[in-house]
């Protein structure tokens, strides 16, 4: 059984930094794509950032430059590294994976975390 688990959230000040973690199991994760999405309280889930399998990256414009995904060597976590933290990225963040995708659209995943919590406080 696939399960992809998110890590590495939690309360930061304003400009700080913090990487998130997705640790999969249950399958051969080295031709899946990483998608990562947000959902902040009140507003619809969106896309942040996603690996795809042949290693691609591609970003929302929101996050462009601040933001980074990368995979692990083992192939089975991957990150998300989030600079210059803004209190308009404060949100659940999930991870989601699905074979030979890493695009932006939502509904082509097929596996996703529980999410975690990033608050980012002014």
């Amino acid at each position: 059984q696939v399960q992809l688990v998110e890590s590495g959230g939690g309360l930061v000040q304003v400009g700080d930094s913090l990487t998130l973690s997705c640790a999969t199991s249950g399958g051969s994760f080295s031709s899946y794509g990483m998608g990562w999405f947000r959902q902040a309280p009140g507003k619809e889930r969106e896309f942040v950032a996603a690996l795809s399998w042949s290693g691609d990256t591609v970003y929302a414009d929101s996050v462009k430059g601040r933001f980074t995904v990368s995979r692990g060597s083992a192939k089975n976590t991957d990150y998300l590294r989030m600079n210059s933290l803004r209190p308009e990225d404060t949100a659940v963040y999930y991870c989601a994976a699905h074979p030979h995708y890493g695009g932006s659209d939502p509904t082509q995943y097929t596996y996703w975390g529980q999410g975690t919590l990033v608050t980012v406080s002014s």
